[in-house]
């Protein structure tokens, strides 16, 4: 498995899915919400539930065979200081410039946003990691996500 191909898609794909508003694709398990993304011998699909609470998977194929998968579950700590529309937006905002300006989808960001202080560090690389990031709000923790995932292997 080629580490920099497979980094270099999974960037693509984010930055053309969640954060840049792709076109949602048919649920593939009752109550999901599905986005997509395909490049030549390489798919993508972030399937999550919920809403201002969540939990999701992204998985990466190649050649139709599962080869890497990230999971996450994110919500709201303190609804009095942010709601899922304003996270998504901050989120949406540094996770843009992440992939944009960085070329990475793990950890070690930072980014000020009107409604809040995003931040995400993680361990690992892209066969293996985890992470949390976070949205502080008036120096008070807002909004939580922890992911983890790697190389998926027969």
């Amino acid at each position: 498995m080629d580490i920099f191909a497979l980094n270099s898609f999974v960037v693509e794909a984010k930055a053309n899915t969640y954060v840049g508003g792709g076109s949602p694709a048919p649920a593939c398990r009752t109550g999901s919400r599905d986005i997509g993304y395909q490049r030549g011998a390489w798919r993508y699909l972030d399937s999550y539930f919920g809403g201002a609470d969540f939990a999701g998977q992204e998985v990466v194929w190649l050649e139709s065979e599962p080869v890497w998968a990230l999971n996450y579950f994110g919500r709201i700590i303190e609804h009095s200081l942010i709601d899922g529309e304003r996270a998504g937006t901050v989120i949406k905002a540094a996770l843009s410039k992440m992939y944009a300006e960085y070329r990475r989808f793990l950890g070690g960001m930072e980014f000020e946003h009107d409604f809040g202080f995003y931040a995400d560090q993680s361990i690992g690389d892209c066969s293996h990691f985890s992470g949390r990031e976070v949205i502080v709000v008036n120096e008070r923790r807002a909004y939580e996500l922890d992911y983890r995932g790697g190389l998926i292997h027969p």
